[in-house]
């Protein structure tokens, strides 16, 4: 049984109908409870909940200084490739799109390298446009062995793999899966994804548990919000949070909602996701899921990133670029999407410090965290 037999269970579930049987003295009761259950997860998504905000957002406080203390994890992502055979309607990576395509030579990993580790970071997300050809396990294996010299924790985000494809990425320093099915709503999906091999929506799906059964330290998955409903969307994202974390234990499983950015092409999301609406997400997963990691990108504005660190999430990118070699010279190429928080890594350190939580370079469980406050107050403005 995978996550895929689960998906087809919960296809059925009327989601309107859920939100309607909501009361407020419900979501009282639980706000109160120390472990939630999926029913529970579901009306924390509920319009009426979204009432509730500041009492949610006292509870995801809690629980993050409990779990992770004062303490945000920085990480950047390094576009090796832009190559792609996928025809996805809502990325700048489309293989129809007439944009300068470019793969970086392993010099050029290596310059990209050194810039970044200049920087502090020790956490790299490293991303491929979905090719094989052009970006090969070979070919990743290879730049892996130049970036591991300068970073004690590597992830990819590329086309899913095998179970063997992924052990031997383990075997040359790989240490992080992030894989995002987009979106869960299996009939979007399709529309979405038109042809190439993203288009098989199953074998995307269970990508994070043939990495899981490889034995990888770290997955991180998430939904593209704007793509699907969001409420149901988040509600399925954290149901496969859920399941991956029991099938896993040992894992380190974490989930990302990022919002649809402006990319090259003319796709507009059918389901904006408003500041609020992300805000609820967040808080609803931290009170279902209090171990599980939560990270927001630099798709969302300084502003709000901000807010968020109080609200549960616990990793954060910086000095983000998504164009080739964009740390050291993008020349003028197309990201994949635009950044909206472009401060420097310096920049997020700052700030960070100046909330007074701690900015971590290396991997927070190798750190002492000190002492956790449970007793603060926090608002969602």
């Amino acid at each position: 049984m995978t996550f895929y037999d689960e998906i087809l269970r919960l296809k059925n579930t009327d989601y309107a109908a859920a939100f309607e049987r909501v009361t407020p003295s419900q979501i009282a009761r639980i706000l109160a409870k120390t472990e939630l259950q999926p029913q529970d997860f579901l009306a924390l998504l509920s319009p009426k909940a979204s009432l509730a905000l500041e009492e949610m957002a006292q509870v995801a406080h809690r629980l993050s200084l409990r779990h992770f203390g004062r303490t945000i994890l920085l990480y950047t992502p390094l576009y090796l490739s832009n190559y792609c055979v996928n025809h996805c309607v809502y990325c700048g990576f489309n293989a129809t799109n007439d944009i300068q395509r470019r793969k970086l030579t392993l010099a050029e990993v290596e310059l990209e390298a050194k810039a970044i580790a200049q920087t502090g970071l020790q956490h790299l997300l490293i991303l491929t446009g979905e090719s094989r050809q052009r970006s090969s396990v070979s070919y990743i294996k290879e730049c892996v062995s130049v970036l591991r010299k300068y970073f004690s924790s590597i992830s990819i985000e590329i086309y899913p793999l095998s179970s063997e494809e992924y052990a031997e990425l383990i075997a040359a320093g790989v240490d992080g899966l992030t894989i995002y099915q987009e979106v869960y709503d299996d009939n979007i999906y399709g529309k979405l994804h038109p042809k190439g091999p993203k288009r098989d929506y199953r074998f995307r799906l269970e990508a994070p548990e043939r990495a899981g059964q490889a034995q990888i330290r770290a997955i991180n998955i998430g939904a593209l919000l704007g793509l699907g409903e969001w409420r149901s969307e988040v509600f399925l994202a954290g149901m496969h949070l859920a399941y991956l974390q029991n099938k896993f234990p040992e894992i380190e499983i974490s989930i990302s909602l990022p919002r649809m950015r402006p990319q090259f092409g003319d796709y507009r999301p059918e389901f904006p996701v408003s500041d609020r609406d992300l805000v609820q997400s967040i808080l609803a997963l931290r009170l279902f899921m209090p171990r599980a990691s939560i990270t927001i990108s630099t798709r969302e504005n300084a502003e709000l990133r901000d807010n968020l660190i109080r609200l549960g999430v616990t990793k954060m990118s910086a000095g983000s670029s998504t164009a080739i070699g964009g740390h050291t010279d993008a020349k003028d190429g197309i990201g994949q999407f635009e950044i909206s928080d472009k401060r420097s890594v310096d920049e997020m350190r700052k700030t960070i410090a100046n909330l007074g939580y701690k900015p971590v370079l290396k991997d927070w469980h190798d750190l002492n965290l000190g002492v956790k406050k449970d007793n603060e107050t926090v608002s969602i403005s």
